[in-house]
């Protein structure tokens, strides 16, 4: 499926500006999406990434995050989740030396997801969605089959897409210059961070 042609679809297709919960992995990576769906959504960005082994280093993404909000100067709200790294160790266990990309990262890809899907259904949000799809080291087609599996489980519309797809990685990257964001070489797991520094 062509997920950038289905997201093109959705957003033809709505009525008024409804809200979406999108889940945020980092500044970088939302700057590129908070540009292109902020005319279409009422946004607030949920950041909630318990791979991030070093409080320190989560810190600093929060406040990345937090910032560019600010500076982008449009009307995009803000929630924080829960820093637990706790869960994701447990859900790691045994996938420890899996590749990137494998299978321990379907299973965080899933771990961030049900908690943004869960929110929005507790919050009553029109859709959910995540800014990971703009990264070429994600897999798209795995996160959106992740989010069908939710919109069904929670009962809330999850908003496909494929966000690196129209020079959307290429333009997260200027606007990252732009805004003089952090930009970090790996999702934020000490097993990423091992085999990034390895390599």
């Amino acid at each position: 499926m062509n997920y950038q042609v289905k997201l093109e679809e959705t957003l033809k297709s709505l009525n008024g500006k409804p809200t979406l919960l999108l889940h945020s992995c980092c500044a970088p990576c939302s700057s590129y999406v908070l540009e292109y769906l902020s005319s279409y959504f009422e946004i607030t960005i949920f950041y909630y990434n318990p791979n991030i082994t070093e409080e320190e280093e989560y810190q600093k993404r929060v406040e990345e995050q937090k910032r560019l909000i600010s500076d982008l100067n449009k009307s995009i709200h803000f929630l924080e989740g829960t820093y637990e790294p706790e869960l994701f160790f447990k859900m790691a266990k045994g996938l420890e030396e899996e590749k990137e990309g494998g299978a321990r990262c379907i299973k965080c890809y899933y771990l961030r997801l049900e908690a943004t899907a869960r929110i929005a259904k507790e919050l009553n949000f029109d859709y959910f969605s995540t800014t990971l799809t703009v990264s070429p080291y994600k897999k798209s087609e795995k996160l959106n089959e992740i989010g069908a599996l939710l919109e069904q489980k929670y009962q809330v519309s999850y908003l496909y897409s494929d966000f690196k797809k129209k020079d959307g990685y290429k333009r997260s990257i200027e606007l990252s210059k732009k805004y003089h964001l952090y930009r970090q070489d790996y999702c934020g797991c000490i097993f990423s961070k091992n085999q990034t520094r390895s390599s």
